[in-house]
């Protein structure tokens, strides 16, 4: 499994705002996650809606998976923009 396959079928089990996938081994993957349906539910149970949503494929072809899950609105605090078109995390954005 690649790193696209696996935000391929994350995105078509889950209703995704953003969808981030590293891994280049096939087996060990990291996840950024931002689903609306994370709304009103602890980490733990966000993450449960992941493993639901990748099935069997959790154990068979994904051996680790490191997931940050966030709200939209979480997500918003965190790393939107702030009122002088800066990044919250101190990033400044770019102009395209």
């Amino acid at each position: 499994m690649t790193a696209d396959e696996l935000r391929s079928t994350i995105i078509n089990g889950l209703s995704c705002d953003h969808v981030e996938v590293q891994g280049d081994d096939g087996q060990h993957f990291e996840a950024v996650i931002v689903s609306p349906q994370f709304t009103g539910k602890n980490i733990i149970q966000q993450h449960q809606l992941v493993y639901l949503t990748l099935g069997e494929r959790m154990r068979e072809e994904i051996h680790a998976l490191s997931m940050r899950t966030f709200t939209p609105d979480d997500w918003a605090q965190t790393f939107g923009l702030n009122n002088f078109g800066e990044m919250n995390d101190g990033r400044t954005r770019k102009n395209s």
